[in-house]
């Protein structure tokens, strides 16, 4: 039992050090067979530390999972998120509907939204109607919902219940983590229902992510990274993997 405790810790340590790794990989660096790496990683996937994939590949779930406050992390990247901000509102234009979901980049977007002319917002987050109550230009509607209050967001089965009655032209959504392998994920299980039911509102699914997205693991899958159409980031966001992403159909816009 300490012998396989032990292993399993250095496999962890292995992962720390490199996010990703196969279990041929880890089989041939601990030396022992695939059936005995395999049962440590079920054991580690059990306790929320590390996530298998199909084809054999293994992530190492970020550390550091309960996501700091909104009002903690908008000024976290501030010029990076308020470019991407700027990127996405220009997609935007007079007279149409879209959804801003929560997040400090959603925030942001929401504030280059105000001279439009005739639009509709919908919106679950608190902070998108701070930012567009004032302009009457702005028809804003906010779902009702179970208020999370970290992220100033309504999320669950009343919220869930209006997305799938609403349409929009185009819709704005930021995530936790994007990975080729991994997908699209989110550290707080009880909002990936909400994230689903947000991804299928519209034909046009615009993700925002700063650099400090790609290549992060939250412990709860959303969708595959195939389920957006257009990635929004900034120019520290690792090259090899925005045109992994571009090799996939999808559009990437470098704010």
């Amino acid at each position: 039992m300490a012998v396989k405790l032990e292993r399993q810790q250095n496999i962890l340590g292995w992962l720390d050090d490199h996010r990703k790794s196969t279990i041929p990989e880890l089989s041939e660096i601990f030396e022992v067979s695939d059936v005995t790496i395999r049962r440590d990683l079920k054991a580690l996937e059990e306790e929320g530390l590390v996530q298998l994939m199909h084809g054999g590949s293994v992530h190492r779930i970020v550390a550091d999972r309960v996501e700091p406050p909104i009002l903690k992390r908008q000024h976290d990247n501030q010029a990076a998120k308020l470019r991407i901000a700027r990127a996405a509102a220009s997609l935007v234009h007079d007279g149409e509907s879209v959804f801003v979901g929560s997040g400090s980049t959603a925030m942001y977007v929401a504030r280059f939204l105000r001279e439009r002319r005739g639009l509709t917002v919908i919106t679950n987050a608190l902070t998108v109607v701070e930012e567009l109550a004032p302009y009457d230009d702005v028809n804003v509607i906010i779902l009702g919902g179970m208020l999370r209050p970290s992220e100033l967001s309504m999320i669950g089965h009343v919220t869930e219940q209006t997305l799938r009655e609403v349409r929009v032209d185009k819709v704005f959504i930021g995530i936790r983590g994007i990975d080729l392998a991994a997908g699209l994920t989110n550290d707080h299980m009880p909002e990936v229902m909400t994230d689903r039911a947000i991804l299928a509102m519209g034909a046009h699914v615009i993700l925002l992510a700063d650099h400090t997205k790609f290549g992060r693991i939250a412990s709860s899958f959303v969708a595959p990274v195939s389920d957006v159409s257009i990635v929004i980031t900034d120019d520290q966001s690792p090259l090899d993997m925005l045109n992994a992403i571009r090799e996939q159909g999808i559009e990437v816009i470098v704010g």
